[in-house]
Formats: structure tokens, sequence, C-alpha cells
């Protein structure tokens, strides 16, 4: 363990034929070692310290509360990928038109897609809550692994922070929408936009303290009401805007820049709208404590949700494009892009209000999914000493919520939608640093692994990964996501028009530079001296960096699944070549 850049267990003598010694204390103790594989390889997380007993004696399982299907409604409830890249047309269309609206899916696919399928096939080896940040601390050289860990686990809890934000934010866009399509004389003002995203955050906070069994119902209702939504909006506005549509050339071809900037930049910086669309993905990975089988379920949802929310996305925009009538007003309308869109291809105020309900009440789904993820990151985190006051938001109570967390979060996103009373440019300065830390945070544990080697991922003293990319497909992967990510987050720091000045600057860099700042004092003052990396991930650490020869690991593992073991259980304690692993292994693949 000393190659891991943390203390060592204390050393054990090789015993045989006797019984294990006493528990030590410590992180690295046979019970917290126990304990710490079945939490992160059979997803029991907060459950594993506290087993329930029934009355005749039998232990109780934990239930899992998220199967499949919810996960994957959980996923695509927080990219709520149509909604999200109608909603902001606004930012596209004067910056590359429609051919950045509909072509730039198809960058903005490959290149998420990429990076999903990188941070899968990590997940499949290393299921753990902390998702990115935890896979930095494994990945990253002993030596810098802490340093690592702690950047990346900071840019991940910010970008997750600020992702939260935008669901309040295009909701109160939504429905001060409404009101400016029904009331042509309406101003909408600041504080009008900032109360709904009050109410949108403080609802997501309630459903997460009270209602945690009934999260994946709501999930799952999530998707469904979003993809009927999509259905039916296209449905209308064809059958209403018919004949008169647009011309293919016009969706297709068409290019516009108003920003200022020359056409090549304009048309990256269009591509905001459809990255905003399909981030988020990772979502799921800071889940596994609550899902069945994290190693093959939180992979698959990861490619799940980029896959139909591109392709959702991709067919709806298309059929908007078709239906409107007149780009400026869509660019410039009080009600919004999406309800002015609407409203042009059906000619009726009324109509077009009634399909904006879809987006609107899709928002609050997605209010509640980026709470969920965003506080079960920001717990992994503190649970791990990198939060100040971290012992008070790792504490999860009896049902499994983190309230701590939760309330955390809750606050940090209202003082972020403050930004709105000073700034008409805060909409952009959101969608712009939700994509840029998250992107920053997805980047550092695909870069370990394309500089270190894939041979990484498959640590000797893990069970075979049964789920891989392959030494072609995968540095292929590697490589394509981190461009794509590397080009987008430069450019996703511009201000979006030319010149600049206070009312249009991208305040991006800004909360960059805040959380920089901010990260850089915590570390000097704390983390550099207490912080350790995951230290919920002691079974894994040392199952991933252990030099145990397969065979005895396979062999042991093949021994207790025949005395009848299903559960991950310690393995014998040996001296390897280095004198300082302990041996535990995993009947799970």
């Amino acid at each position: 363990m000393s190659e891991l850049g943390i203390s060592p267990a204390p050393r054990q003598p090789a015993v045989q034929n006797a019984d294990p010694p006493p528990p030590l204390k410590g992180p690295y103790s046979t019970q917290a070692v126990t304990e710490s594989i079945q939490r992160e390889q059979h997803g029991l997380g907060p459950f594993a310290s506290r087993v329930d007993v029934s009355r005749d004696g039998a232990v109780v399982q934990p239930v899992k509360h998220f199967k499949l299907l919810s996960l994957v409604g959980l996923a695509y409830a927080i990219l709520n990928s149509w909604t999200a890249m109608a909603t902001s047309l606004s930012i596209a269309l004067p910056s590359g038109g429609p051919t950045a609206v509909i072509w730039g899916i198809v960058p903005s696919f490959i290149g998420n897609l990429a990076m999903a399928a990188s941070m899968a096939e990590i997940c499949h080896v290393y299921p753990t809550s902390g998702g990115q940040y935890h896979w930095a601390a494994i990945l990253a050289p002993a030596k810098w692994a802490p340093a690592i860990s702690w950047v990346c686990g900071w840019f991940a809890v910010s970008g997750w922070v600020a992702l939260t934000a935008t669901a309040g934010s295009l909701a109160g866009s939504l429905i001060t929408g409404v009101i400016g399509l029904l009331h042509p004389n309406y101003e909408s003002q600041r504080w009008h936009i900032f109360l709904i995203y009050v109410v949108y955050t403080l609802g997501a906070c309630f459903l997460n303290i009270f209602a945690l069994r009934l999260l994946p119902g709501i999930n799952q209702t999530a998707i469904f009401w979003s993809l009927i939504g999509a259905v039916i909006i296209i449905i209308v506005c064809l059958a209403t805007a018919s004949p008169d549509f647009q011309s293919g050339d016009f969706v297709f071809r068409t290019y516009i820049n108003e920003t200022g900037w020359n056409d090549g930049v304009a048309w990256i910086l269009g591509l905001l709208q459809s990255s905003f669309g399909l981030t988020g993905y990772d979502a799921v990975s800071h889940m596994v404590e609550e899902m069945p089988d994290p190693h093959l379920n939180a992979p698959k949802t990861m490619i799940l949700a980029v896959c139909i929310g591109a392709s959702s996305s991709f067919i709806f925009l298309i059929c908007l494009l078709f239906s409107i009538k007149d780009v400026d007003m869509v660019n410039s309308s009080s009600a919004g892009a999406l309800l002015e869109s609407m409203y042009q291809a059906t000619g009726s105020r009324a109509g077009a209000v009634c399909l904006q309900i879809f987006p609107i009440v899709a928002m609050a789904f997605t209010a509640q999914g980026l709470l969920t993820a965003s506080s079960r990151m920001s717990y992994a985190f503190a649970r791990d000493g990198g939060l100040p006051f971290s012992r008070i938001f790792a504490i999860m109570n009896r049902n499994g919520v983190p309230i701590p967390s939760v309330l955390l979060t809750t606050v940090l996103v209202i003082i972020f939608g403050c930004v709105y009373l000073g700034s008409s440019a805060a909409l952009n300065a959101i969608l712009s640093s939700s994509v840029v830390f998250l992107n920053i945070s997805y980047s550092i544990p695909i870069l370990l692994v394309l500089v270190r080697g894939r041979h990484i991922l498959r640590p000797p003293s893990l069970p075979e990964p049964t789920w891989t990319l392959g030494p072609i497909l995968g540095p292929v992967c590697n490589v394509v996501g981190l461009a794509f990510t590397i080009l987008t987050t430069i450019f996703f720091l511009f201000p979006p028009d030319l010149p600049v000045d206070g009312t249009n600057m991208n305040y991006a860099i800004v909360v960059l530079g805040i959380v920089f700042i901010i990260s850089s004092i915590t570390w000097i003052v704390d983390g550099r001296r207490n912080f350790i990396g995951p230290r919920d991930l002691g079974a894994l650490l040392e199952l991933a960096r252990s030099e145990v020869d397969r065979e005895k690991v396979n062999a042991h593992a093949r021994a207790t699944a025949h005395a009848g073991v299903d559960t991950v259980q310690m393995g014998t304690v040996t001296e390897d070549k280095v004198g300082t692993a302990t041996t535990t292994t995993s009947s799970s693949g």
C-alpha cells in the first residue's frame, strides 16, 4: 500500500491453519475492509455499516431502490436532452444558425459518447460512488494521487452544483415565457425568474429528503413523460404547420452568425447548446451504492442515456425547425425560443401553452434528478474529507438520504441563482460553467488511462473484466473524447458576443476562478495534510494494487463460491513481494 500514497495497514504476520487475528482499529482493519468490499462492489453503501436484524435474528438485506429502468430514467431526466436543447435554441441560432442546431449534435454526440464509453469502461472495473474523482485516485501515480483526486473532486462537485442550477433557471425561462406569450405587454424581470428558480429547487429538496422511495418511480415516469411529450409536440407542430414548412435547405444548410466572432469560432460556441443537452451522464456512477450489480448497470446506463438523448433531440429539433416561420422572432421573443417556435407552428397561443406544459413538468423531473446525483457526489467527497466541515456533510440518515449534503447543494444552488439578480448573462454563465467543470472532471481519469496505459484497467487481483472497449476502440474513444472535451471547454469560456461588456461577459470564467481559489486554499490549509484520497476505497485499492498471483485469487474465489459463500469475504492474509498487501477477493465479476 505504500505505492498508493497512503499509510499501509499495520503488517500482519502470515498465519496458517489458525483463526484470523482480531480486527485492528483504523481504515484498513478487517471489519473496515470487509465493509468496504460490500459497499463498493455490492452497492450496499451506507447500509454496510448498519445491518438490520429481524425479530427472529435473520439479517435483512437493504432494499436497492434503483433498478435498471429507473436508472435510465434518472440519467435521461438529468440530461432531458430535447428540452434542454430546445429551450437553449437562442444560444445556437445566432451562433451558427440551423446548421449549428442540427449538425452540432453530431460532433457533440460523438464526443460525449466517446467520453461516456471511456468512463463506463472505468466504472465497470471500479464501480464506486465518487465516480471520476475516485477513479482519478486509483489510476494516478501514488505520489500525486491525493492532489489529483482533490482537484477532480472539486471540479466534479462544482460542476454538479452548477448543473443542478440549470433546471430552475430553464424552468423560470419557460414559465415566464408563457406569461410573455399570453400578455404581450409583460416585461420579464430577473426576480420573477429567480422566484420560480427557488420554487423548483426547494421542491426538489423536499422530494429528495422525504420521498426517497418514490424517486425510482418518479424517474421511470420522467423518461416516458419526456419522450411522449416530444412525440406529441412533433405531431402537433407538423400537423398544424402543414403545408407551410421551411425548406430543407434552410433546416440543414443555413448558417447564421450574429456574434461578432468569425464563422468558425461562432459555430463552435453554438455547440454549447448540444453539449449541454448531453452532459451529466456520470450521474449513475454516484448512485452505485443504491443499485444492484453496479459494475454492469452503471456503464450500460451511461451509454444509453447519451444515445437516447442525442437521437431524440436530433429528430425533435429537425421537426421544430421545419415548423418555424421567423428565426429572428425565435431569437428575440419574450416567450422564449421553444414556446415561440411552437406558437409559430400552431398559430395558437393556447395550443402552444398546452404544449409548453411538457417541458415545464419535465424540468421538475430534471431538478429532482440533478439534486439526487449532486447530493450523492457531495456526500461521497465529504465522506473522504474533501469539503470544509466534511463531518457534517458526510452524515446519512437511516433511510439512506444524505440530508446535510442535500441541504448544502440546495443552498449553493440558490446562491448561484443570485447571479440572475445581477446580470442578464446568468443563463449562459450557468450553462457554460456546468459543462466546463464536468468536462474537466471527466477528462482527468480518462487522461490517466491514456497516459499510463490500459493495463491499469486490468488489475491482477481483481476479477477479469467482462466488458471492455478493447485495445483499439478503447484508445480511440479516449483520444476522440478528450480532443472534443478540451476544444469545447476552452471555447465555452469565451463570451458569446463581441464586443464584450459587463452585460454579455461569460461569467463562467469568474466562477472557474472562484472554485480554483477556494479549492487551492482548502488544499493548503487542510487537504495536503489530511486528505489521503477516497477513504471508502480501502478494500478496492488493495485489490487493485496488491501484487497477488491471479491464479491464487481465482482459486480462492472458486473455493469460497464452492463453500456456499455468496457475498464478498476477507481472503487469507499473505505477504506479497513488497510485504505490505492484504489480499481480498470478490466473487462478483
